[in-house]
């Protein structure tokens, strides 16, 4: 396995967080939407102004995964009213997990999952739970792989596009 450490995202790395978001949202799903629907995701969900204001919500945490020496991937965790659903008030939502494609099968997304559940039960949550989107095959299987199972569903909005997120959730 690659050598990696997870380390907390600060005000100065916004501009590294942003480029990271819309660099691996478009490399997951860009094949699948219309270049129309992914810019306009892109501009309104990875803009300096809407990160920004996500890490400075006390209820949201991004972590970036370095490996090499290089930002390989990042995490979003979301507690309390963060949350992007009333699933658990005592839950934790993993709302992001991503990483570059050339740090992909590496193990990298099992660190970045085992650290989030790690956090959950530091900060002894009773539910982890996420979105994941109902096509996103490997996704659904590695989240699956670690003990999460769908519970319900949400709309999801790419661009002018709505999809459906299937939320899965594992107890503590």
């Amino acid at each position: 396995m690659t050598e990696a450490v997870i380390r907390e995202v600060t005000e100065e790395d916004l501009p590294a967080l942003i480029e990271i978001s819309r660099e691996t949202f478009a490399d997951t799903f860009g094949a699948d939407n219309s270049d129309e629907d992914m810019e306009k995701f892109l501009d309104e969900s990875y803009s300096k102004e809407k990160l920004g204001g996500e890490l400075a919500n006390p209820g949201s945490t991004f972590y970036f995964l370095l490996a090499d020496g290089q930002v390989a991937g990042y995490l979003k965790i979301n507690t309390g009213d963060a949350q992007s659903e009333d699933v658990d008030p005592n839950g934790l939502e993993i709302e992001r997990i991503y990483l570059r494609r050339s740090f992909q099968h590496k193990g990298l997304g099992s660190r970045l999952f085992d650290f989030a559940e790690e956090k959950a039960r530091e900060l002894d949550k009773s539910v982890l739970w996420l979105g994941v989107w109902e096509h996103n095959e490997n996704a659904k299987s590695f989240y699956a792989h670690h003990g999460l199972t769908r519970f319900s569903e949400h709309v999801f909005v790419v661009g002018d596009d709505r999809q459906t997120d299937y939320l899965m959730k594992k107890s503590l």
